[in-house]
């Protein structure tokens, strides 16, 4: 098979993207080769190449993949030819049959984790990770609203949460989608519009609020998640599925309870390969223990990535999609 990546040489809609033949590199010290078998396609893609999040052009696509190490460099003494391996973050290019990256990004896949579970799994499953954890430090016994309940970072979430013992509130654009992540545990499953949700909560919770919102819509949500959430209560605005959330005036946080809101990302969240190794094995005991089951709603070849991005735009996917070379 020829190798080759998915990249863009301008931002604009899913047309831009080109196909490119591409040559294995020699892994320098410290780095290895990985062929690639999965990639997990997520928003973050659809950001860069929109534009939204700017990246130096032509870009290559794509943070997150699993494969088997082909080559490795001088100085690498975690990993050995054979072993297989994922990654979530780090430089962009992983929409490619075979790449070359640093060791440090790498954790090793148990037996027990699928090349495409984990290309599904990574980046959304080690964003729920820091986000249930470190991030809004979720206890048992609290209620939290889970806006796109049944998406890859959503439907993992809920999950997650309700394993934790929170009391989950989902959101999601359809009552399929609803009903969904009510199978994936939540206690409450909604698919109003957005402009009912938040009396929907407040119904639901006595007139309290929930004392995390879960926000990976953005700016089609906003209105919704400040009037949801308790005195006092965090939202944790983590993507822009609707696009950017607009300027925020802090009186609107004093008017609305008090409220924390915060902006995570991956980078801040996962900084050090300690990092990653360590949310990667909370996932990966999730999975195990069967708190949390990774869905591979769609797949797509990496030579269709347009078309599963801008099936993503859509809001046409459940769970996790998958791009395989």
């Amino acid at each position: 098979m020829t190798d080759f990546r998915m990249f863009f040489r301008q931002t604009g809609g899913p047309e831009v993207i080109e196909r490119e033949t591409i040559a294995p590199t020699d892994p320098a010290r410290g780095q290895v080769r990985i062929r690639q078998t999965v990639v997990g396609l997520n928003f973050i893609d659809i950001y860069q190449r929109s534009g939204l999040y700017p990246l130096d052009l032509p870009s290559g696509m794509g943070t997150e993949a699993a494969g088997v190490i082909e080559a490795i460099g001088d100085g690498v003494e975690d990993f050995k030819v054979g072993n297989r391996v994922a990654y979530a973050g780090g430089p962009v290019g992983a929409y490619a049959t075979v790449r070359t990256l640093d060791a440090g990004l790498l954790v090793a896949l148990p037996d027990g984790v699928s090349d495409e579970t984990a290309a599904a799994a990574m980046l959304k499953g080690c964003t729920a990770a820091y986000l249930a954890g470190p991030c809004a430090r979720v206890e048992p016994g609290q209620t939290v609203l889970v806006h796109a309940a049944a998406g890859g970072v959503g439907s993992i979430l809920v999950e997650w949460l309700t394993a934790i013992g929170a009391t989950v509130i989902a959101h999601a654009g359809t009552a399929e989608k609803a009903a969904h992540a009510r199978k994936l545990g939540a206690a409450h499953a909604l698919d109003c519009p957005m402009d009912q949700l938040a009396g929907e909560v407040r119904a639901l919770t006595g007139g309290d609020g929930v004392a995390t919102v879960f926000d990976g819509i953005g700016k089609a949500s906003w209105q919704a998640s400040l009037g949801a959430v308790a005195r006092r209560g965090l939202i944790a605005s983590y993507g822009n599925a609707s696009g950017a959330v607009p300027p925020v005036e802090l009186l609107a946080l004093m008017r609305a309870g008090s409220i924390f809101v915060t902006r995570p990302t991956s980078a801040d969240y996962m900084p050090t390969t300690a990092d990653r190794r360590d949310l990667a094995a909370r996932l990966f005991e999730k999975i195990a223990a069967g708190d949390v089951s990774i869905l591979i709603g769609q797949r797509f070849s990496l030579a269709d990535a347009a078309r599963a991005q801008q099936a993503m735009a859509a809001r046409e996917t459940t769970g996790s999609t998958i791009l395989t070379p």
